[in-house]
């Protein structure tokens, strides 16, 4: 298994993002690369969160092209006609699939979205790693 850091900091005994036989498996917070989290806008926190996805793919060798599902966490949904917006600055036709899911909250306080997201990476040799 290879573990990809990014350029944003763990928060906790987890990895940023981790892949395994070419497949890319992360979640993603708006968390800022000095370590704090953005619990303002929404629109901001998407952007941050979507931001984070992208480079931890691009850090794995992939493209947001390569990903085949996301599951988006709001915590108000409400956010989501806002957060189809910011999800088109980032994904082009054919989407991945996406489910989209309304919870009460999430672990950190103040924090609106986390993004889960699952990858295909075919570029990838079995035993290239950074």
């Amino acid at each position: 298994m290879q573990i990809i850091k990014g350029n944003i900091p763990k928060l906790g005994p987890i990895s940023n993002a981790v892949v395994k036989n070419h497949m890319f498996y992360t979640a993603v917070v708006p968390v800022y690369e000095n370590g704090s989290i953005e619990i303002g806008d929404f629109k901001i926190q998407a952007k941050l969160a979507f931001s984070n996805l992208k480079n931890l793919i691009e850090d794995a060798g992939g493209s947001l092209k390569d990903i085949l599902q996301v599951i988006v966490y709001l915590t108000d949904i409400n956010d989501s006609q806002s957060m189809n917006k910011i999800w088109s600055e980032f994904f082009s036709e054919p989407y991945p699939n996406r489910a989209t899911i309304g919870v009460n909250e999430l672990v950190i306080p103040g924090m609106k979205i986390e993004i889960v997201a699952t990858a295909m990476i075919n570029s990838l040799s079995e035993f290239e790693g950074r």
